[in-house]
């Protein structure tokens, strides 16, 4: 038997196994309503055996969106796209997932092939963008952002549960919430880029505040049995880890009192001067010890493809879930391949049956009632 791909259960939602594909941006929509490229995709990596497939940081309001070609659920219209790539990938096996967030002072951005970098402020394509404080990220990412008022921050917490609200409309049966990666809700609990003196910032409590709140709202509306999960940046590899993961499992602990039921654990990118020590899953003893110390269940992705070191991970509890990522774009049927590198039973262990019954049976012509 493998741990990596035994069935696991989350709330009301059981998983085939404990891979999970992770958001990968694709850039192709327009106006955020997604496009037959999603489609394709989306149905692409489900059928090929992973048990959830979330689908990419999609935008709350039109300024959270990272470029002009991210997908967005800020109006009804975008909601019919975003169904039918539900449900391709609950017929694919798969359970439907998705990520909402706000990209705060790292939006109005070129798609990366593009450049990267922020949209000039005289071209018509860029926007305004919001933060916690008039404070740039840096690097690629000059643009001084407007430091949001009291009125911005209710509207965009307003936003996160519409945005909620079309996703489960859609047919999505995961929600993950995206409070990682230097976007507007890491910006609020990172002191490098919340400098306010309200009551939303300064300490760790007041810089929790708008992560809490935008939780219990979007609580208050996603069914209590499907999971609500979010992905949030632990620590910033900035020289000050442990200070920063203890405020941040201090925070984690109040996300699981009010009704948060897994942590996807990433890292902050709150600042382009992090030193990210990448090696093969360096993220899964920072997610064992977030998990263990604050009861929740985790998550976590990042180098993280090595069928035997997945395997691992699972089989020694130290994450309920591997997040791979890219090694899908490369072979969306990745789960096969490690299922066979971990010696199972394959195809039928991991492809739909339309699948596994060719590959496993089919032999040549006249060997089967089908040709």
């Amino acid at each position: 038997m493998s741990a990596l791909f035994s069935p696991y259960t989350l709330k009301g939602v059981t998983l085939r196994n404990r891979i999970a594909v992770p958001p990968m941006c694709q850039y192709s929509a327009v106006d955020g309503v997604t496009s037959d490229w999603h489609l394709a995709h989306y149905t692409s990596i489900a059928r090929g055996g992973a048990g959830l497939v979330i689908v990419e940081a999609t935008a709350v309001s039109p300024e959270g969106r990272i470029t002009p070609g991210c997908t967005g659920l800020w109006n009804d219209q975008q909601i019919d796209g975003m169904a039918r790539i539900a449900a391709a990938i609950k017929a694919a096996g798969a359970v439907p997932g998705i990520q909402i967030g706000h990209a705060g002072r790292k939006a109005s951005a070129h798609r990366p092939w593009e450049g990267d970098d922020h949209i000039a402020t005289d071209d018509s394509t860029g926007w305004p963008t919001l933060a916690p404080s008039a404070l740039a990220f840096g690097g690629c990412l000059p643009k001084v952002p407007e430091a949001m008022t009291l009125e911005d921050i209710s509207r965009v917490q307003a936003d996160f549960v519409a945005a909620a609200q079309r996703a489960l409309a859609a047919g999505f049966e995961w929600l993950e919430l995206h409070f990682a990666h230097g976007y507007l809700a890491q910006s609020f609990f990172s002191a490098a880029a919340n400098q306010r003196t309200d009551r939303y910032g300064g300490n760790a409590e007041n810089r929790s505040r708008f992560l809490l709140e935008t939780l219990q709202a979007v609580r208050e509306v996603w069914p209590q049995h499907l999971p609500l999960t979010a992905r949030f940046g632990v620590l910033e590899f900035d020289g000050h880890d442990e200070a920063t993961l203890q405020e941040s499992m201090a925070l984690v602990r109040q996300f699981r009192q009010q009704g948060l039921d897994m942590l996807n654990v990433s890292m902050g990118f709150s600042t382009p001067q992090g030193r990210v020590p990448w090696s093969p899953g360096f993220m899964v003893p920072v997610a064992e010890r977030v998990g263990r110390e604050t009861g929740i269940a985790v998550a976590t992705g990042w180098c993280l493809d090595d069928p035997q070191m997945a395997e691992q991970a699972i089989a020694q509890q130290q994450v309920d879930l591997v997040m791979i990522g890219r090694a899908h774009l490369a072979n969306p049927h990745y789960p096969l391949q490690m299922a066979q590198a971990l010696g199972l039973d394959t195809p039928a262990a991991v492809l739909p049956t339309q699948y596994a019954y060719w590959l496993s049976r089919y032999r040549g012509p006249g060997t089967g009632s089908a040709q």
